[in-house]
């Protein structure tokens, strides 16, 4: 919860402390005039009779309520003690609040204008590879020689964890997600999809050894901290750290050259790992089932038309957009330095032979 949200909960509740205060003050108020009205009546009695003993009676009435108006009158200035301490607590709630406002906006008018600064640092980037057209004809043969390296077939290895202790996900939705749209992309028989489950982390090596494979892809739970989360072997959750991930894949085969964190809190691993492999992807904060599972299956289905690891990553973002419009910036791709992502394709493209 943000401290906006703490702010706005804890001013609610010093409203609804403050109204049952005023409700209480009210309640007492109310007592004054029938207790008033009893001194009245007692001492008309009194006036109006000559006997001690009923005399002697009213007497003592009009004590009982005059103490009781005494302990009311005592009553509602503790009432009213406590409403100027609360009503004081709210004033300073509510400047916090404020405060903390002012602070976020200022950050959010921050972080705007850096992205419009890294924007025209783009376009500036952008005018200059324009300039260089030239020169970058002259190179033009060596990239289709590139293309023509790229694999006729391509395997993807996909661990899906989900341990016991925690939320469940629907995994098998986002295998089969993924195995439907690659089957109905135009390159689907370049593509070789094995899934590995229940990923412990001795694994993740033996799998990779075993299969080899061009792109890895983790699915299921991220911890805030940047850990993965994994499987022990009574099938509870075990973090790995980015470090550790980092560690594997540096000891693992030169062949990989995409990995997808396509979990919670993952941004961290992908950047951690992009010195290992030419390009990874990782998600700056949650993603929700749907989301994973949409992006995912369209960034398969893009490649598996041929097209650019750009391209694939951006309409995997595009399919995240239809169906969960606050989570746009949700997905991040790296690129290992001095390579292009609209220049790398996993999957050959028909046109290059």
């Amino acid at each position: 919860m943000s401290l906006i949200d703490t702010y706005r909960n804890t001013i609610i509740r010093k409203r609804d402390e403050l109204a049952k205060l005023s409700h209480e003050k009210a309640t007492q108020s109310s007592k004054i005039s029938s207790l008033n009205s009893k001194i009245i009546s007692a001492n008309k009695a009194i006036s109006q009779t000559r006997s001690s003993s009923t005399v002697q009676s009213k007497l003592r009435e009009i004590e009982q309520a005059q103490k009781s108006l005494a302990d009311i009158a005592k009553k509602i200035a503790d009432i009213d003690k406590k409403a100027s301490t609360k009503e004081k607590e709210f004033i300073n709630e509510e400047k916090k609040l404020r405060q903390e406002e002012e602070r976020v906006n200022k950050k959010r008018e921050q972080d705007e204008k850096k992205r419009l600064q890294e924007s025209e640092r783009q376009l500036k980037s952008i005018n200059q590879s324009l300039q260089q057209q030239d020169y970058m004809q002259h190179h033009l043969s060596d990239e289709i020689n590139r293309l023509k390296m790229v694999p006729e077939k391509i395997s993807v290895l996909f661990f899906a964890t989900n341990p016991k202790n925690t939320d469940r996900l629907r995994l098998d939705e986002e295998v089969r997600s993924i195995q439907e749209m690659i089957r109905k992309s135009e390159h689907r028989d370049s593509i070789s999809f094995k899934s590995q489950w229940a990923v412990r982390p001795l694994d993740i090596l033996q799998a990779i050894n075993e299969l080899n494979p061009d792109v890895v892809h983790f699915s299921g739970h991220g911890a805030e901290t940047s850990e993965l989360v994994l499987e022990n072997a009574d099938g509870s959750a075990k973090l790995i750290t980015k470090e550790a991930i980092t560690q594997t894949i540096m000891t693992s085969s030169d062949k990989i050259h995409l990995i997808v964190f396509n979990t919670c809190f993952s941004d961290e691993q992908a950047k951690a790992v992009i010195e290992y492999v030419d390009a990874a992807i990782g998600m700056t904060t949650s993603i929700s089932d749907n989301g994973a599972c949409s992006f995912a299956s369209q960034l398969y289905s893009s490649l598996g038309f041929g097209f650019s690891l750009k391209k694939s990553f951006e309409q995997a973002k595009a399919a995240l957009v239809l169906e969960s419009p606050v989570e746009q910036d949700t997905p991040a791709l790296y690129i290992r330095y001095g390579l292009d992502p609209d220049k790398m394709f996993i999957v050959k493209p028909k046109s290059i032979t």
